[in-house]
């Protein structure tokens, strides 16, 4: 592990020599590269040397303990000695954890889609809810949301909703949302009081740049209509709304937000774009799964991941066994101990995966 630590080291002093090399500077595509490059490593490197100068103290402290010391000063020297053995464990095994290969798609962007599924109109409500849930929680992170297209109901939610989180890191927090979601409540068109359980299905997909997926124009089929739904004088009145078809995947995506065709179609693209990559990455994941499956799991979208029970304010992550007693404040966006508990669960597994190769 630490020929390893040491190598990376290494590479991240190499790569300040080049970020400081006048040809670099004027080159922008290397530039980004190797500014991107050290950033991904430079926690890596400020862990691995705080854990050197640890080590290097603790073997003084432990070389003082040989010399002639009085009581006091035997005493305090032990108990610093003590205190930096825990500060080396802990090191160690953030370094650990450190050294695993970093997700590609961790810092990207990410565009969501969430469908009422079971449940008629409270699956909507709940994608209505799920769809509040994950913008109240982007906003407390500080990141940008974009609806790309919406398909309302009557009552406030949604039979389809997709939109885009803009935000570094976005996709680390959140890309273990995919699967089933299922609300167990009393809905308010329920006049017996009895409990119903509905679905809704969420897909979280990694922005996909152009340069990780070649869609040529010949590949896509363009469709222009007429919006339809509240949007104003426009709506129902001009070709703006766009559906393209990505004909060798049959990929379909349809945006009609904007009421610019231009601007509809740029965003069909991201969407069509993200679509096409994710099926790769799903192909890819098949694949390893046949081999290892992941606790957590990105893969299957029907999977029932978690279960939204009101009467008992109780959320439960079927896939680590989580329970809190928090619902309301989980869907008010404070999704913080559920999206950590997930990490930890992956970098546990990961860490596992990894001993046993």
């Amino acid at each position: 592990m630490f020929d390893r630590l040491q190598a990376v080291e290494d590479r991240y002093e190499r790569l300040n020599e080049l970020l400081s090399d006048p040809e670099i500077i004027n080159d922008s595509k290397k530039l980004r590269e190797y500014s991107k490059e050290q950033s991904n490593i430079q926690d890596t490197v400020m862990a691995y040397r705080e854990y050197k100068e640890a080590k290097q103290q603790y073997q003084e402290a432990k070389a003082m303990l040989e010399d002639k010391l009085d009581a006091e000063m035997r005493e305090m020297v032990k108990e610093e000695v003590n205190e930096l053995e825990g500060q080396i464990e802990e090191l160690e095994s953030r370094l650990k954890i450190l050294l695993i290969p970093k997700d590609p798609n961790d810092d990207k962007n990410v565009i969501f889609e969430i469908r009422g599924a079971a449940g008629g109109d409270e699956a909507a409500l709940f994608a209505g809810d799920l769809y509040r849930m994950y913008s109240r929680f982007a906003e407390a992170q500080g990141w940008k949301t974009e609806v790309i297209d919406a398909n309302p109901t009557g009552l406030g939610g949604f039979k389809e909703i997709i939109f885009m989180i803009n935000g570094q890191g976005a996709y680390s927090k959140l890309k273990f949302e995919n699967g089933a979601h299922r609300v167990q409540r009393v809905p308010e068109t329920e006049s017996g009081g009895r409990i119903h359980t509905s679905t809704a299905t969420v897909a979280c997909l990694p922005e996909a740049e152009e340069v990780e997926v070649e869609i040529h124009d010949k590949d896509i089929r363009f469709d222009a209509f007429a919006s339809s739904g509240a949007g104003g004088q426009s709506v129902n009145t001009t070709m703006s709304a766009v559906r393209l078809t990505h004909i060798p995947t049959g990929i379909v995506v349809s945006c009609q937000d904007e009421k610019s065709q231009h601007k509809n179609k740029d965003k069909a693209m991201k969407v069509l774009r993200a679509r096409v990559y994710d099926k790769f990455l799903q192909e890819a994941q098949a694949e390893y799964d046949q081999v290892r499956k992941s606790a957590v799991g990105t893969g299957d979208r029907s999977e029932r991941i978690r279960t939204y029970n009101f009467p008992q304010n109780r959320v439960t992550d079927h896939r680590i066994g989580l329970t809190i007693q928090k619902l309301d404040q989980i869907l008010e966006g404070k999704l913080d101990e559920v999206v950590d508990a997930l990490i930890v669960a992956d970098q546990s597994q990961r860490l596992e995966d990894a001993s046993n190769v």
